[in-house]
């Protein structure tokens, strides 16, 4: 048999995209029907997260797309069967989608609707594309590294280029967790010259970095791959850059899926490493 030619990666996002679209269409419906509806409904996993019947709809939506169309790539999901075992396994997949179904359920329990779908493609344990879809409004993030990056509305007729903030930042805008605003994080908050808070939940962190609208997102508390790789894609496809403490980047494919504290920013490491420190 002749050897397996993979779909480029534009390819890839174009197959991806509707697939974020159903999902996030089905994640809006129980949405209304049960938060908006006063009746939200989720049961407790093994390490304290919530699901919600909207984590699994979208999940089978996505696993079922992305294995018809790839049938060759893995799909690893936060919801499937692969996303909570350390594998050793996945050290041998080169090439996988990694996806959260439904990045932000504890903000879509709260009705705050800033929850998304996240779809990347992870090559040699690099984010190369994500997509990332807002349910509430149908807006739909996309890009990667040598890609660009991209934000489309359901009726806008053409995407719209996205690019981080090049200027010099005065104040520095600062998008952080709700939730995870620990002591270390607001340390370093207090490091940068001057800095205002700039709210976001889940992946929205990075997107909104990539569209100009904020400068900096330090996480340096416990996130897993799943919650990180899409964003991450489309932020360094609009220009921007993710790195550890000690400036290195994410990797993706562990055996341990949680990621190490990070910084996600419009400016490489080494022109903001004396913040960091």
């Amino acid at each position: 048999m002749g050897e397996v030619t993979r779909p480029s990666r534009d390819a890839l996002i174009a197959l991806a995209l509707p697939i974020a679209r159903q999902a996030a269409v089905a994640i809006q419906q129980i949405y209304k029907e049960t938060v908006l509806a006063k009746n939200p409904q989720f049961i407790l996993k093994s390490d304290q997260s919530p699901l919600t019947a909207a984590d699994l709809a979208a999940h089978q939506i996505i696993e079922q797309g992305l294995r018809a169309a790839t049938p060759t790539i893995e799909v690893v999901s936060e919801e499937g069967e692969q996303g909570h075992h350390q594998d050793p396994r996945r050290l041998e997949q080169a090439d996988f989608w990694l996806v959260d179904p439904l990045d932000g359920t504890r903000e879509f329990l709260s009705g705050n609707g800033e929850f998304t779908v996240n779809i990347a493609f992870i090559e040699a344990g690099r984010p190369t594309l994500g997509v990332v879809c807002l349910p509430v409004t149908g807006a739909c993030y996309w890009g990667g590294a040598g890609l660009g990056a991209f934000l489309q509305f359901p009726h806008d007729d053409v995407p719209t280029p996205l690019a981080v903030n090049r200027a010099e930042t005065s104040p520095w805008r600062v998008v952080a967790s709700r939730s995870h605003l620990n002591e270390k994080t607001a340390a370093l908050i207090k490091r940068l010259p001057e800095a205002t808070l700039v709210q976001a939940g889940s992946s929205l962190k990075f997107c909104r970095i990539a569209q100009g609208q904020a400068d900096i997102y330090p996480r340096l508390s416990p996130t897993c791959e799943w919650d990180t790789a899409a964003g991450q894609a489309v932020l360094e496809g609009a220009g921007g850059y993710v790195f550890d403490e000690q400036g290195q980047p994410l990797r993706y494919g562990k055996p341990e899926v949680l990621n190490p504290s990070f910084v996600a920013c419009h400016r490489p490491y080494d022109e903001v490493a004396q913040w960091l420190r």
